[in-house]
């Protein structure tokens, strides 16, 4: 499926060096947008200009806000707005270290065999926004008087680590099936975690996660054990592809997904209806809605072109950003595009939005 429209990013001359070849996560909320990217720890707001784009950047140091170490690799895959927060998910993935081309034998071997831990990674990010439209902006941890930044520091993979399901995968790289957390949505009392890997015989997983604040310290979220682990585990068939991210719409949550390895597709985007209020432990093909199938990595552009964000642009559409952007979307002048697809394939958007519609307010 073609998109029916493409929205210009905006970088500037005062983002990050990211440049928008790294996005992994989008929210719209109302005519904000907030982007991060799975390479460098910062939070980007674009604000929506006039004929549809989105720029006036400003771009915010996570590993500042939420008090980690400097230049913390957080690998953000997931995140949402819910209330006056914003919420971040980190991969809580291990990595394989990736040979070079021109690398000798025994070189590729040896990075072959070299996995990594990266604790920073293993977080879970809930940061209180202050300020209204374009002035919205998030408060950092030990900002005096102010609600406090809070940060959920390796509990999960403490508690998945004697999980029936999930426990044999925590020691795989992500890339190689192991745990991978690629998509968040943020609900009443409750985060879902979707997660790229591991596929369990072709079905994916999405954790249900209850937290709490540590009453000992406001900074720290803990896994709300009140009745069972704090967590529980939802799988659901699709077809054999994994969870590339997730975000609500109405009382249905949209699935975006992929496969496991860095692979060019394919890429689907499905309806979970009513996982809002209503959600079994067991989601069958059959009790989903297979929606459209995203482009990516064709011809020229192999390798490139992998959809890995997704945010609602009202009822009607949603706003993809891609990791590894193919040369077509990216230009000299720092900026990027993003696609627009309808959830209803059969009516284009082109003529009724053509960026005038601007984003839904957060819930």
């Amino acid at each position: 499926m073609e998109p029916d429209r493409q929205v210009l990013l905006r970088f500037g001359t005062g983002a990050a060096a990211t440049d928008g070849a790294d996005l992994s996560a989008v929210v719209c909320d109302g005519d904000l947008l907030w982007v991060a990217g799975d390479e460098a720890p910062v939070l980007h707001r674009f604000t929506r200009q006039d004929g549809g784009s989105y720029g006036a950047i400003r771009t915010f140091p996570l590993d500042v806000l939420a008090g980690l170490e400097a230049d913390a690799e957080i690998d953000v895959e997931g995140m949402d707005r819910a209330a006056d927060d914003l919420w971040l998910v980190g991969s809580h993935s291990r990595t394989r270290k990736e040979p070079d081309d021109d690398d000798g034998d025994d070189k590729v071997l040896e990075k072959l065999a070299t996995v990594r831990e990266r604790r920073t990674r293993n977080v879970v990010l809930r940061l209180p926004l202050e300020g209204e439209g374009a002035a919205a902006h998030p408060v950092g941890a030990g900002d005096g008087g102010r609600r406090t930044v809070a940060v959920l520091d390796g509990d999960l993979l403490t508690a998945l680590a004697t999980d029936t399901l999930l426990a044999p995968f925590l020691p795989l790289p992500g890339k190689d099936g192991g745990l991978d957390i690629e998509g968040l949505v943020a609900l009443d009392g409750a985060l879902l975690l979707g997660l790229r890997g591991p596929v369990l015989r072709g079905w994916a997983v999405v954790l249900e996660v209850r937290l709490r604040t540590d009453p000992d310290d406001a900074g720290r979220l803990r896994l709300d054990a009140a009745a069972g682990p704090g967590y529980r585990s939802i799988v659901l068939d699709l077809d054999g592809l994994g969870v590339r991210d997730l975000c609500r719409v109405g009382d249905d949550v949209l699935v975006l997904a992929g496969p496991t390895m860095a692979l060019d597709g394919p890429f689907r985007l499905y309806r979970w209806p009513g996982a809002v209020a209503d959600r079994q432990r067991v989601v069958r093909s059959a009790e989903l809605t297979r929606l459209a199938e995203l482009p990516s990595g064709r011809g020229a552009d192999e390798g490139l072109d992998h959809p890995e964000g997704v945010t609602p642009l009202g009822d009607d559409a949603v706003l993809v950003v891609y990791d590894s952007p193919a040369p077509g979307r990216l230009s000299a002048s720092r900026t990027v595009l993003a696609d627009v697809f309808p959830l209803d394939p059969s009516r284009s958007l082109a003529e009724p939005i053509a960026g005038e519609v601007p984003c839904p307010s957060a819930p």
